[in-house]
């Protein structure tokens, strides 16, 4: 596989029926196990400052966002009303497919970090979506892409399906690096210490470019 090219046949799907319809009925249930679960808030505590503006990406019923750690607000965007509005952590919600309309439905430079937790996998326009999350960051705002070895696998893209675990973290990081605005891309296993064997956690981030085009946190 050579990451640095997408064609259109990377993102096509077992199940290519409209997103809407899958994601209809709420699945109240986390996707990774607790010791997974705790390296997301860890991840979230050390790299998003205190008192951020925070945009869940593909959000739905849980952020894991650590309570310990203060933060202004965090918006979710995703598909189903019902898991969001079950979501404690959510200051407010928005329905999109972002999949059908990449374009994020908020003003240049409105939030401090935005987060992807265990979905990218499902995204069949992740360079577009990617450049988006650029144009909505604060300059030196964090991008956090997380993900384990659990999908539900008819509506995870081709590439994704056919790749390992680290070609998965090339692969993120190439859509950051292709969505332009990235600087200081990193990615590894989040949970060493847990996984096996427990879930792996894996995380790709990076920092948009800040003003002097230096990235923050570097």
């Amino acid at each position: 596989m050579d990451p640095s090219r997408f064609p259109p046949e990377f993102f096509q799907r077992e199940d290519d029926s409209n997103d809407a319809e899958f994601y209809t009925m709420p699945r109240l249930v986390v996707h990774i196990d607790d010791g997974a679960i705790l390296a997301v808030g860890r991840l979230f505590q050390q790299l998003i400052p205190e008192h951020a503006e925070v945009l869940d990406l593909m959000s739905s019923w849980r952020t894991h966002w650590p309570e310990a750690h203060p933060r202004q607000r965090i918006v979710g965007l995703g598909m189903n009303a019902t898991e969001m509005a079950d979501n404690p952590q959510l200051n407010e919600y928005l329905l999109q497919d972002i999949n059908a309309d990449p374009g994020l439905p908020f003003d240049d430079e409105s939030f401090d970090a935005v987060v992807i937790t265990v979905s990218v996998q499902y995204l069949t326009r992740p360079v577009d979506v990617f450049a988006e999350v650029s144009r909505i960051l604060r300059p030196g705002g964090v991008f956090i892409v997380t993900f384990s070895n659990r999908c539900f696998p008819t509506k995870a893209v081709r590439v994704w399906r056919s790749t390992n675990d680290e070609d998965h973290i090339e692969l993120v990081g190439q859509y950051m690096l292709h969505s332009g605005g990235f600087n200081g891309v990193r990615g590894g296993l989040a949970n060493p210490d847990m996984a096996p064997p427990g879930d792996p956690l894996f995380a790709v981030y990076a920092y948009k470019q800040a003003d002097g085009g230096e990235p923050a946190g570097t």
